[in-house]
Order: C-alpha cells, then structure tokens, then sequence
C-alpha cells in the first residue's frame, strides 16, 4: 500500500480536493436519508444502525480513503443531531457558519501546535492580536485588557477561579442558583469551599440575598454573576451586582458564555451593560457565535491578570529563546498542545464585518420573540416568559411534568423535534433555543403544529408519526 499523502504543503491541497468532495457528497447523503433534526429510533436503534453501517473500525485490510470517508461520514452525518434543521433548538448547540467550518478546515491542515512559537508562527500572532481586540471590546476602557482563547465557558469559568485563587488564596465564592454547574465544579477541582448559592426567585440573583452574603461572610469572596442563563436565558442585573461586589470589597467573575456576544449588537448590548465592570469574563463563540466547537474566551481587564499562568518548560520556552525574542505561548492556556481555534473565529469577525455579527444577533432575537408571539397565540400552549435573548420556554396547558417530559422523547424518539428540558416556577417546561439565524415563521408554526399534534396523540393512545 501506497503512503497515504499529507494535507500539508503545496501538494497537501491537491490531495484534499478530491477527499473533500467525497466529504461534501457524504455530508449530503447522510442529511438527505435523515430528512429532519435528528435520527427517528432512539439511541438502541442508532447504535444497532451505526455499528451495522461502519463495520469494523481496524479492518485486516483497509478500504481506502474515499471508501472510508464515504462510509463514516454518511454514517454520522445519517444519524446527527443537526443544529442547522429549524428543528433542533434543545441547546445552546450552534449551526455553524461556513465561512468558519472552512477555516475550521485550513486550522486541521496547517495544524499549528499553540504551545510554542516555532510550531505556530503566525497562528500565535493572529491569536494574540484576536484576544486582544476582544478583550477591548469588553474592557473599552481600560490600556492593555487581554484574554485567553478555552475550549468553552467551563474552561474559561476554571480558570477565572483559578486566577481569583492565586490572587487570594482559599476565595470563597458566591453564585445564585442559576449559575452554570461549571461554577461548582471549578471551585471542587481548584480545592475552594463549595460556592455559596444564594436564591434566584425570579431567575435572576436575588440582589438583597448577595447584600446580605456579602455582609455576613469576611475574607476574599468572588461573586459570580451570568449573562444568559442556560435554562431560560436570563441575565442577571450585572450593574447592581457590580456595585454590591464594589462596595463590599469582593471581585466580580461574569460568566457571559451566551449572552456576552449581544456586545456586537447595539440593538441589544444594553442587555449585558457591565461586563467592563468584572474582574473577568467568560465568552463563548461556539453559541451565539455561530462558531464549530471549540471557541472559547476568558477576558481580563489587564493583561497582567495573567502573569500567575506562566510555565517553564525548556523545551518550549528557554529563557535563552524568550530573552531572544520569541514569544512564550505558555501562559497562554492550561493546555499543552491545542488548535489554532483563534483563526476560524478571526475569519468570521472579518468576513461580516460588525454590521454583519449584528445582523445575524439581531434576526436570531427576532425570532425569538416571533416564536413567544406564536406559542401566546396558539390554544393549549403556555409561555413561560418574553425571551431574554433566544431561549423560549413553553409547555402545554395543564399537562402534568410526567406529560411534558414524555411529549419530549416521543419528538426525539421519532426525529420530529429536538427540544429541551427546563424547570421554573416548580414546573418542567420544554425549552426551545433559537440560534438558527435561517429560521423562517413557517419553521416554527409548523414546530408548534408538531408538538400540539404530538400531544393529542399521546393522550388518546397513538402517536402521529
């Protein structure tokens, strides 16, 4: 057997070009026999499919490149859950833009190493000079903000309490019962007390609740508000908290995963006024970035926020090296080897332009709201609330959780639908996340005509499939 060719290169593209279209063809053929959001079967029936489909994974024999792409990425594509059907709306799970799948692309073929300069010359540059505009674009005020790219708010969320640790020691950190479990399960891995969870009755943090935890408890603390809750998409009055954080003496940590790129609209970045006002801030471009997984940001408003990341490791940055002027990735991330994911997220800040980032935030919104208008309208169907930024949360008229939760994994079970799960008000309510810039009225009419129509057929014994 031949030496199979490399992607890198001036010959890694001619190579590439046919692979690629065999990937393109089985990207369409897998999506075509889906035909909806995601598999009908269940995960029994997917399993059997796919096993059945792929074969043996370490064949005596190879099948050659084409064969095997032919084959696994029908295979996957066949049975994903596919963000881009107006259909999946369960998560904060984004369609990507194609403008960054394909630098997502040249990111896998160039394959920079971001852990030292002479694996990724220019990759570091660019990366550095993308973390730094995002960073003044939450910190405007303020000389040298700097920020590091994560594999996601959990990641970023880590280490914002890791440096609020190395700056204080034991912090003890305060959150309302909104925040995302990475808060909690940062402070455990880190070795910090359990967070202090204080109410959030209204889904949002109760404001005489942290004034009364940042009067009853002494030492370092570390408040940690959100921006875009991840069950209903609420923010938290980022202004009031900063002021209680101020006055008290405590830091401020904003897990903006969801709602920080509401930034880029000034429609809406009202919503997350305050931001500046944080000892650190979680992005996350992979959700309302329309970013592939990974596109993680943790910003600080001083880059000397970051000196306490520093590594030595003399095989990737002697002091010989840096003395002579090349630069220390190290610091850069907990991470050793990790991808260039600053180029795909610099290509779509380039491509639209700040216009283009607003529209697409500006029409997901829309939708949002056009989708609560259409659920208010529709008879047996309940709004939770008016959307805070894309999350609608619904449920029918009088059905019990038990219903809710069924009418749930019967859309999944059939590939209807793909709808969330979310509890407020002591009650479970399905949870739709609009992130689909594409989606049309008709989409999501016919989105609520499936529901209602699953529904009906549950309670008289048959489900319409």
């Amino acid at each position: 057997m031949p030496t199979p060719p490399l992607a890198g290169g001036t010959a890694g593209p001619t190579h590439l070009r046919p692979l690629l279209d065999t990937v393109l063809t089985a990207l369409h053929d897998g999506a075509a026999r889906r035909n909806g959001p995601l598999p009908a079967g269940g995960p029994d029936t997917l399993t059997h499919r796919t096993h059945h489909a792929t074969g043996p994974l370490i064949p005596e024999h190879g099948t050659g490149a084409h064969h095997a792409l032919r084959t696994l990425v029908t295979t996957l594509t066949e049975g994903a859950a596919d963000p881009a059907h107006p259909h999946c709306t369960a998560h904060l799970h984004t369609p990507p833009l194609a403008v960054a799948a394909a630098a997502d692309l040249a990111a896998s073929a160039l394959n920079p190493s971001m852990d030292s300069w002479d694996q990724a010359p220019a990759a570091s540059t660019l990366e550095a000079t993308l973390t730094t505009t995002l960073a003044a674009e939450i910190y405007p005020h303020t000389p040298r903000p700097d920020a590091l790219v994560t594999t996601g708010g959990t990641e970023a969320n880590q280490l914002a309490l890791l440096l609020a640790r190395e700056r204080h020691g034991p912090v003890q950190t305060i959150c309302a019962a909104n925040a995302h479990h990475s808060i909690a399960r940062a402070a455990w891995i880190l070795g910090l007390p359990t967070p202090l969870v204080i109410p959030a009755p209204t889904g949002v943090m109760d404001l005489p609740a942290l004034h009364d935890a940042l009067t009853r408890h002494h030492g370092p603390l570390l408040v940690t508000a959100t921006a875009g809750t991840t069950d209903t998409g609420h923010i938290d009055p980022l202004d009031a908290i900063a002021d209680l954080t101020s006055a008290h003496g405590a830091e401020l940590h904003i897990d903006a995963a969801y709602g920080g790129p509401l930034l880029f609209s000034p429609t809406h970045r009202h919503l997350v006024h305050g931001l500046h006002r944080a000892h650190s801030v979680t992005l996350d471009l992979h959700k309302l970035g329309w970013q592939p997984a990974s596109a993680g940001i943790l910003a600080v408003p001083h880059q000397h926020d970051l000196d306490t990341l520093h590594h030595h490791a003399p095989y990737l940055n002697a002091a010989d090296d840096t003395d002579a002027g090349l630069p220390d990735l190290l610091g850069r991330s907990l991470r050793t080897t990790r991808r260039p994911d600053a180029l795909k997220i610099a290509v779509t800040l380039q491509a639209l332009g700040r216009d283009g980032l607003a529209d697409l935030i500006d029409r997901t919104l829309a939708t949002a709201h056009h989708f609560a208008d259409l659920i208010t309208a529709t008879p047996h169907l309940d709004l939770y609330a008016r959307p805070t930024i894309s999350t609608v949360l619904f449920r029918p008229t009088d059905a019990d959780d038990t219903t809710v939760a069924t009418l749930r994994r019967t859309l999944l079970t059939h590939g209807h639908a793909v709808l969330g799960r979310a509890h407020a008000d002591n009650r479970l309510w399905l949870k739709a996340t609009l992130l689909n810039p594409h989606t049309t009225p008709e989409d999501l009419h016919r989105l609520t005509t499936l529901v209602t129509h699953t529904l009906t057929g549950l309670t008289e014994g048959s489900t319409p499939r």
